[in-house]
């Protein structure tokens, strides 16, 4: 788990992702791998599929050489690794992704039929299965703003105390704040909107975040309880953002389903990167920084809480009964 892969899509590539993934490389001290897959051909052997096969391939090292030279340009001594494969983009990185520390894509904004169906669907079906944290770059990164904030949604759940663990170590790295938010839908029984309400969900919240700002002494950290829908609470909370950290959770077949309806439609809203962190294996102890791998350099001797360290790869995470997926690939491509 010594790199970072960025999905390079032959179509359009978006400069934002190709940014936000070499800067997190630096940041982190860890090898960019810059992957671009090539989907089959549908008919092999009809002489036009043959021909669009081969113009998509050009494409596709074409693409890949561009984003290299890009990424050059930006940090000239950062590690870097280029791959083209043949398959599903999204299929094969998320195979990618399990020995990955982060995946990187952009955003195409398909409509959510082809979210679910597409084969050039890729930040769906990717976010709600891969086995490492997914980062999906509508837009830019909110540099202009300060002090600099990053948002973790957070509901008492395993994945949202994930979420935290990722997103205090985020914002150490980055030297910014983080605020720690939950939304508390409207009930539809008058009962339960009381303060009584309000006050236990911020007893919840202040104890899903409690001893990280003793571990991380340099992140300011804020608890705030919004109330409303959580999809539009957490994008308006994420406005002047560098990223919004969020935790995977949800069940069904189909990728949009899986990934859960508020991830799902912050994908869609968010202003920002967002960013989605899968459940560790669960015979580790969730909340507990004991268990997490180390991923940046002289941060040897604290515990770092996100699973994105270097070393051997964990047994696969995933808040979903997830499917045995097969032996790593490569390649992607943004949605």
């Amino acid at each position: 788990m010594n790199e970072i892969l960025l999905g390079v899509d032959p179509r359009e590539q978006s400069v934002p992702a190709l940014v936000w993934a070499a800067d997190e490389a630096v940041r982190r001290g860890l090898v960019l791998r810059l992957v671009v897959a090539v989907p089959p051909a549908h008919d092999g052997l009809r002489y036009d599929a043959l021909a669009r096969q081969s113009a998509l391939r050009m494409r596709a090292e074409s693409a890949i050489a561009n984003a290299e030279d890009l990424v050059r340009y930006l940090h000239d001594g950062l590690r870097i690794a280029t791959e083209r494969v043949n398959g599903v983009p999204a299929t094969v990185l998320r195979d990618m992704a399990a020995h990955a520390a982060l995946v990187v894509v952009g955003s195409r904004r398909l409509g959510r039929a082809a979210e679910m169906f597409s084969e050039s669907s890729v930040a769906v079906p990717l976010t709600a299965r891969a086995d490492c944290p997914v980062v999906v770059v509508r837009a830019p990164e909110h540099t202009a703003v300060h002090p600099p904030t990053l948002v973790v949604g957070v509901d008492g759940s395993e994945s949202s105390q994930a979420a935290v663990a990722f997103a205090v170590e985020e914002a150490s790295m980055r030297e910014a704040r983080l605020r720690a938010v939950w939304v508390w839908p409207r009930p539809v029984l008058a009962h339960d909107d009381g303060e009584e309400g309000l006050a236990e969900r911020r007893r919840l919240l202040a104890e899903s975040v409690a001893g990280w700002a003793e571990r991380y002494p340099d992140v300011a950290v804020s608890h705030e309880v919004l109330r409303g829908h959580p999809v539009e609470q957490l994008a308006l909370a994420s406005q002047e953002s560098l990223s919004l950290v969020v935790g995977r959770r949800g069940r069904g077949g189909y990728s949009g389903m899986r990934l859960g309806s508020t991830v799902h439609g912050l994908l869609h809203r968010a202003p920002c990167p967002v960013i989605t962190v899968p459940l560790p294996q669960r015979e580790r102890r969730t909340g507990d920084p004991s268990w997490a791998d180390r991923s940046r350099s002289g941060a040897a001797d604290r515990p770092v809480p996100a699973p994105l360290g270097t070393g051997t790869r964990p047994p696969p995470r995933g808040t979903l009964g997830r499917e045995d997926a097969p032996g790593p690939s490569a390649g992607s491509a943004e949605r």
